[in-house]
């Protein structure tokens, strides 16, 4: 994560949203226990907006088509990836279900948004200790199970592609979980079972750091599984819980692709074709995905979506520099005001200037790429919204409706975009869920 010239400094922190910068610059951001996150900055609070009864219709201020607001609406539209429950665990204060002035998402704007189902990310920095790793994943599990009970009347937890379909006839949304980083298990497959048991239904093999038994996109050397790391991957499918390549080397990605009897799946990646970012998947990778059934989950991060941006963030502007500083300084230990404050901070950059602008049109471009390269079944949104620096026009969930407007212009059939939309990860939910229930009867 840094934001100055590219060295490679052991990885800690944080990567998905601002890649490696906060994190090198100011290792104060990283938590080492729970008990830190009373320490909430009081200027990074979270406002909520009264709700009005005459509130406009979202679709009229985002411009776009009838057409595309009626399929949009129609669609069970999934999201692999929020980091929303940062912000359940650290700030006390927040609401899920008031509409807030700041961060991505909240009840109302996924209303608005039309977003009926996301995986709220388990994370833990990989800098943190895998036995306070694994107190704070479990913490972060019970503030969104906690979530859900006191939100009935909005959502409803989901561990399956079914529930996921009743939870939306029934007009909920439904909240499902991802453990973000296999260090959270600690070397030991009974946790994975009691994360499982819990209701986690993907692993992320790795987070910015590699495990003992796998190798991540930002370790200096690269490496694979281990032989422990293909008992993960086989655990995972027998619990018919997916796995998720997302962070993972090459080498740890080809090595999965060799163990899995399950289809993949990446929950935040884009099209490294586009952008030579590690973290993006290569064509060969898209189709080795394809070939295995899985689907790649388009991320929403600016430095993920438009290389010109990525390499003048790399160059560190000094702007830039001394906007990290001051919110390294104002956030501490609390990484909800560091997610959210990050997204601010670079769109203000943006706007003056500091760094090349990037549109929301990018998310599209990606998605149109991988769709091209892997075919229409194998890619999705995974928008790591509240952990990403999301481009112009995409500033929270409610930007949403603006992909389906744009894929239609782009000579989209519905039913494709159906798929795009949530299909394709229901799709592989449910082959996993099924190949996880053959394996146990046997």
């Amino acid at each position: 994560m840094t934001l100055f010239a590219r060295v490679r400094p052991r990885p800690v922190g944080r990567s998905t949203w601002w890649l490696r910068p906060i994190a090198w610059l100011a290792p104060a951001l990283t938590l080492g226990a729970i008990g830190a996150c009373a320490s909430r900055a009081p200027a990074a609070a979270a406002v909520a907006v009264p709700e009005r009864a005459d509130r406009p219709s979202p679709a009229a201020a985002l411009d776009v088509s009838a057409d595309a607001w009626r399929l949009h609406r129609e669609a069970i539209v999934v999201d692999t990836h929020v980091d929303t429950t940062q912000r359940l665990l650290f700030d006390a204060a927040f609401d899920l279900g008031v509409r807030h002035a700041d961060g991505h998402l909240d009840i109302p704007r996924m209303r608005d948004g039309g977003l009926d189902a996301a995986f709220f990310s388990i994370w833990v920095p990989a800098s943190v200790p895998a036995p306070d790793a694994v107190r704070r994943a479990l913490a972060l599990v019970d503030r969104t199970r906690e979530t859900v009970r006191t939100h009935a009347r909005d959502l409803e937890l989901a561990t399956s592609a079914a529930g996921v379909r009743e939870a939306v006839r029934r007009g909920k949304i439904a909240v499902l979980l991802g453990l973000e980083g296999g260090h959270m298990i600690d070397g030991d497959l009974g946790l994975l079972r009691t994360f499982a048991a819990l209701g986690v239904r993907y692993l992320t093999l790795t987070h910015s750091a590699g495990t003992p038994w796998a190798g991540s996109s930002g370790d200096a050397a690269p490496r694979g599984l281990t032989p422990f790391g293909r008992d993960v991957v086989r655990e995972l499918n027998r619990l018919g819980v997916m796995v998720d390549v997302s962070h993972v080397s090459d080498e740890t990605f080809y090595d999965v692709i060799a163990t899995t009897q399950a289809p993949v799946l990446a929950s935040h990646s884009s099209a490294r074709a586009l952008v030579n970012h590690a973290r993006n998947m290569t064509d060969d990778m898209l189709r080795a995905v394809a070939k295995n059934g899985g689907v790649v989950m388009v991320d929403f991060v600016v430095t993920f979506l438009d290389e010109r941006y990525r390499q003048a963030f790399a160059a560190m502007p000094p702007a830039v520099a001394s906007r990290v500083r001051d919110l390294a300084q104002r956030c501490g230990a609390d990484e909800a005001c560091s997610l959210v404050g990050a997204n601010q901070m670079i769109h203000e950059l943006m706007a003056a200037g500091a760094l090349p602008p990037v549109s929301w049109t990018a998310i599209v471009d990606h998605l149109d790429h991988i769709v091209k390269t892997a075919g229409i079944d194998h890619v999705g949104i995974g928008s790591d919204f509240d952990g990403a620096t999301t481009p112009l026009g995409m500033e929270d969930v409610t930007k949403l409706p603006r992909l389906t407007d744009a894929l239609l212009r782009r000579g989209y059939a519905p039913e494709a975009i159906r798929k795009i939309l949530g299909g394709n990860v229901l799709r592989v939910m449910a082959d996993v869920d099924a190949i996880g229930r053959r394996s146990s009867e046997r």
